[in-house]
């Protein structure tokens, strides 16, 4: 049993040691431990550290691709050298690497696909309350489009088994926390949650410019995904909404023309009612189109993992 430790840094020369010090040397049911550090086109000498401080496996990008491209890197560079399990924690030093075994050891015994750790966010002293209940809500919003039941959605500190990261495909530049999420809840992998009590704050987050930032771009990417899984639940909302605003109208132009026994004055009525039934027959096609690039999809998914067995073979 391999696993591999990868570390996603942007200019984290400071805390990068406190990280590595802290990452366990033994795993119960784990033969190798390897450390990966992907260097996101840091400025400082985040690379360099890495190697001083005995790191074997250093990936490092020219210029700043973003964490979702980061992570994609480095789950490919893990399973070319033979991962079985991929953990992913943050360079800033806000995770508690000592609890890699509890995310690890689910997987090991065959429990779960993926383990994510729970913040806690509700006790973390430096969110603000506002932070705190967006937090919850982003959850929520994630365990919906999912149908999973998990209190920290936007976690970073996850394990990963090697089968679950051949069925999954990160498509978003911006985070890929949420969006594997939605997919391993659609695809059926087994996700658990393990409860963690973070460091204190190192520094800013630079994933996002603001909090509104943040919010903007993770309701895009779980948007996204949801229409990639769910295509069918948006174009039937959508359709019905469409036929209601075109049937009340119209119900009323006809009420009105046997009563009065004259349409004039109402044609407006029965105008907006068409226009209301062509969006609502352009949104049941667009749903059937969804649902046939969904099949689609999952053909090309299903040709994806058998690819990546080829390429990444134990």
């Amino acid at each position: 049993m391999k696993v591999f430790i990868q570390i996603p840094c942007l200019d984290e020369e400071t805390t990068l040691p406190a990280v590595l010090s802290s990452i366990p040397t033994t795993i119960e049911g784990v033969d190798e431990i390897h450390v990966l550090v992907v260097d996101d086109g840091s400025s400082d000498r985040t690379s360099e550290v890495a190697r001083e401080h005995g790191v074997g496996h250093v990936l490092r990008h020219t210029r700043t691709q973003g964490l979702a491209r980061s992570f994609r890197d480095g789950v490919d560079y893990a399973l070319r050298h033979g991962a079985d399990v991929v953990v992913n924690t943050d360079g800033d030093n806000q995770y508690p690497q000592e609890r890699i075994p509890d995310l690890v050891g689910p997987i090991v015994a065959g429990l779960a696909d993926i383990v994510i750790a729970d913040r806690q966010t509700a006790t973390i002293a430096h969110f603000s309350p506002l932070k705190k209940a967006l937090q919850r809500l982003g959850s929520a919003v994630v365990n919906g489009a999912a149908d999973t039941r998990l209190p920290d959605a936007a976690s970073g500190f996850r394990a990963y088994s090697r089968a679950s990261l051949l069925r999954l495909n990160v498509v978003t530049e911006f985070s890929y926390c949420m969006e594997t999420i939605i997919q391993a809840g659609h695809k059926r992998l087994r996700i658990v949650s393990v409860p963690v009590t973070t460091n204190p704050k190192t520094r800013e987050s630079r994933l996002f410019r603001s909090m509104w930032h943040h919010i903007a771009r993770s309701a895009s990417a779980i948007t996204r995904s949801y229409l990639m899984f769910k295509p069918q639940v948006v174009f039937a909302v959508l359709t019905a909404t469409f036929a209601v605003l075109a049937l009340v109208p119209m119900v009323r132009f006809l009420v009105l023309w046997m009563v009065e026994g004259s349409a004039a004055g109402h044609v407006q009525s029965l105008i907006f009612g068409a226009i209301m039934a062509v969006a609502a027959l352009l949104a049941a096609a667009l749903g059937v189109i969804s649902e046939l690039q969904r099949t689609q999809r999952i053909l090309i998914e299903d040709a994806l993992q058998r690819l990546k067995e080829i390429q990444y073979p134990r």
